[in-house]
């Protein structure tokens, strides 16, 4: 089963010109096109029938530039097959193909161009030929019209495409073999180098009979964007048979004929046109899912790194704390007279540190994996106690007083107990590492609660510490940003991500209210207006 790496860039090469029907806006450009051609069409009726003179110098550039075009349009098709694996798409590159082959013996041969250089391959060569081109290439396209769009089933695209080589090239080898070798045998189609017998009007007929049985299929049918494409090649087609065979009379280089000629080299872009310009989107697609595959790697990269990074900063607390509670009961278990009671004081708070960092572990886990997260209404105000409570005893060490200043009639909030806990013991850890390392004393830390709003609560930790260092306070909140030396820079990530997963919002002040240093960093959460069995 393809993964979501490889849908995507499938999805991304997928060609609208082969797989989607054609919508108005392509509709509207092919109908402005036909108008177009009709209108220089209505223009060139007039002068159909005047002949130029030496012109003939033309027509090599002319066949040179109709070959290369038929090929590059050949040479699309079967990459495109290449890919879709449509049938349709294999008798259209052959049809090409096909017609590209014709194209230089057709100019060899045509009377008085290369007759200086020795060449006559005699009168009715180059109309056979061109009779040969102009039923030939119609046929082509109807196959394509009758063929199935669908998906083939096998892979073997390259035999397929081989298989169409060797027969097109054999076909078209063996027929024009036939043609050149057999040319005193050939029908009267010219009565001499510049005029059309009266059987050759058999030609145009039965050419200009499949070009509009063709049009009316594919405007028929319009499977894709590509038939609305190839119709409108196929009216090019006749408007060129219109010109050369009926309003030119049949006269070779005439202004008709050359005029046709014209939408000749019309018919043979327009499929090329259309096929580079799908070429150009789907590869700007594919650079853009590949640009954005690779935005999502580097995304899944650090959210990976955030979570370990969060993960070993937040259990480093309550490890150093086991750490500590362990050192101290071995001190009491090693004296003379053993203090069994206070062995086993450490010994709880050692079990308590594990639980806590296990909630960690949990809780941190739970909101980056987006999981279903426990969330009960709590009381703001004893999660704040909590926190003061557990942060004094080492606070009393540093000689830093921590106090709480509670609003009354608080209403309770909906959330993890655990997260919230861990917010609140980051930012007053925060704040006593700030004082440790200032010179500032008496050394404060105030946790307090209000109201903000009737439905939202406060919470601020305020510290009179140094502050925040103004090149730091734009990116503060980014992972991997530290002012702590060996600081991992995780610790307020998680604090805002966990208050906004909570609905709330996590920022920082430089300066107290009323103080000349220190900072306060503030969190609001909406608080329960229903209770919270009622919100299930």
């Amino acid at each position: 089963m393809p993964n979501k790496d490889e849908s995507a860039l499938g999805a991304a090469v997928q060609s609208p010109l082969v797989t989607s029907p054609a919508n108005g806006t392509w509709i509207g450009v092919a109908v402005a096109l036909s108008l177009l051609i009709v209108a220089s069409f209505a223009l060139t009726m007039p002068f159909a029938r005047l002949p130029t003179y030496h012109t003939e110098m033309l027509l090599p550039a002319y066949a040179a530039a109709i070959l290369l075009l038929e090929l590059i349009t050949a040479a699309l098709l079967f990459a495109l097959y290449s890919l879709r694996r449509s049938p349709a798409l294999l008798c259209l590159a052959s049809g090409y193909l096909f017609s590209a082959l014709l194209v230089p013996a057709w100019a060899i041969s045509f009377p008085g161009v290369f007759t200086a250089y020795g060449i006559d391959m005699g009168l009715q060569t180059t109309a056979a030929i061109a009779a040969l081109r102009r039923i030939g290439f119609p046929l082509f396209v109807l196959a394509y019209a009758l063929a199935p769009r669908a998906t083939r089933a096998s892979t073997a695209t390259g035999h397929h495409i081989a298989l169409s080589l060797t027969l097109v090239l054999g076909g078209a080898a063996l027929l024009l073999a036939a043609i050149i070798s057999g040319s005193e045998a050939l029908p009267l189609f010219m009565r001499d180098s510049r005029n059309v017998a009266t059987l050759w009007q058999i030609v145009p007929i039965a050419a200009l009979s499949l070009y509009l049985l063709v049009i009316a299929l594919l405007l028929a049918r319009r499977q894709s964007q590509l038939d609305i494409w190839v119709a409108l090649v196929m009216f090019s087609l006749a408007v060129e048979l219109l010109l050369i065979s009926f309003l030119g009379g049949g006269v070779r280089l005439g202004v008709g004929w050359w005029a046709g000629r014209l939408y000749g080299l019309l018919a043979a872009s327009i499929v090329l046109l259309v096929l580079l310009v799908e070429s150009t989107q789907v590869y700007g697609r594919l650079a853009r899912t590949i640009a954005a595959e690779r935005r999502l790697r580097r995304s899944r990269l650090t959210a990976m790194e955030a979570l370990s990074a969060s993960i070993a900063h937040e259990i480093n607390q309550p490890l150093t704390s086991m750490i500590t509670n362990a050192n101290a009961g071995l001190r009491w278990l090693v004296k003379s007279e053993p203090r069994l009671d206070r062995a086993e004081a450490a010994l709880r708070h050692i079990v308590e540190d594990g639980h806590r960092a296990s909630s960690i572990v949990t809780g941190i886990r739970s909101m980056f994996t987006k999981e279903l997260q426990e969330r009960t209404e709590l009381d703001l105000n004893a999660l704040v106690t909590a926190a003061v409570e557990a942060a004094r005893s080492e606070s009393t060490h540093e000689f830093i007083e921590i106090r709480a200043v509670l609003a009354d009639d608080l209403p309770p909030v909906i959330g993890n107990a655990v997260q919230l806990g861990q917010v609140l013991r980051n930012l007053i850890e925060n704040a006593m590492d700030a004082l440790r390392g200032s010179g500032t004393w008496p050394r404060q830390v105030v946790v307090r609660t209000c109201h903000r709003d009737p439905d939202e609560v406060l919470v601020s930790v305020e510290d009179n510490g140094p502050g925040i260092a103004p090149e730091v306070a734009q990116t503060l909140f980014d992972p991997f940003v530290s002012t702590k030396p060996g600081g991992m820079g995780m610790g307020l990530m998680f604090c805002r991500a966990v208050v906004e997963a909570h609905g709330g919002r996590l920022w920082a002040t430089p300066t107290p209210p009323g103080g000349s240093t220190g900072a306060v960093f503030q969190f609001s959460l909406p608080s329960a207006i229903l209770p919270a069995h009622d919100n299930a």
